[in-house]
């Protein structure tokens, strides 16, 4: 595991952007397993400015996200499938046919996930995995329990999670209470993984993750027994590991 210290958010998104980028320079039609919510928004908009600029192609790329809300259609402005178009699809050269989520209208939840862990078996795998980290140390919307999933299921979200999620919400009860995620075999079968995490907030829960026992009560833990992740975070969520 290989920890880099940013300055702040904006020095975090750089050096994430530029991980994502180097991975779609070196392998054009690389599958890249992408994710959402606040802390990835500055890098997307540092990889858009790069396309922008004529330093990135993303032609022949192909995309998984990594968790959707159940129950919200893609039209439904907290979905993560708008979240994509809104920040990264409808700003550069992806193909449309070539980005993945979860089908959050999906009638049957277990033949959901089934059909998305064989979608990603027929990509061939996901080379780089970007991920966050939650204040309870889930990664995806694997929560903290007693064991670890290992394929993409749908789970029931917990209060601390539906707490940090609201702000994106009229109100608390708009917050749907459940959500199709990969499970940690999946993410950890990606060949490289890149975790982002920002704010004092998340300080204890990082050195929790990195450096306390490997247990599904804080899920991101796992991470400390793959052979290829990289931690990007700033100072204020270091602030906690000597």
């Amino acid at each position: 595991m290989i920890i880099y210290r940013a300055k702040d958010y904006n020095d975090l998104s750089r050096k994430a952007a530029n991980i994502i980028s180097a991975q779609v320079i070196m392998k054009p039609n690389c599958v890249l397993g992408l994710a959402t919510g606040s802390s990835p928004e500055g890098m997307y908009a540092q990889l858009v400015d790069w396309y922008n600029k004529g330093d990135l192609d993303f032609a022949k790329v192909k995309s998984v996200n990594l968790d959707e809300y159940r129950g919200l259609s893609r039209e439904n402005e907290q979905s993560y499938y708008y979240f994509m178009h809104k920040h990264l699809f409808d700003k550069v050269n992806i193909d449309m046919n070539n980005t993945y989520l979860p089908n959050g209208l999906a009638e049957d939840p277990e033949e959901e996930c089934r059909r998305y862990d064989a979608l990603i078996e027929s990509l061939g795998g996901v080379d780089l995995q970007l991920l966050g980290m939650g204040h309870n140390g889930h990664i995806g919307f694997n929560e903290p329990g007693d064991h670890y999933d290992k394929g993409t299921h749908c789970v029931d979200l917990q209060q601390s999670t539906i707490e940090a999620n609201k702000r994106f919400f009229a109100s608390e009860d708009e917050v749907p209470r459940q959500a199709y995620t990969m499970g940690i075999g999946t993410i950890m079968k990606a060949k490289k993984i890149l975790v982002i995490v920002s704010g004092a907030e998340k300080a204890e829960i990082l050195k929790e993750a990195l450096y306390g026992p490997i247990t599904p009560q804080v899920p991101a833990s796992v991470l400390q027994m793959h052979s290829d992740v990289i931690v990007i975070a700033d100072e204020a969520a270091l602030s906690a590991i000597k």
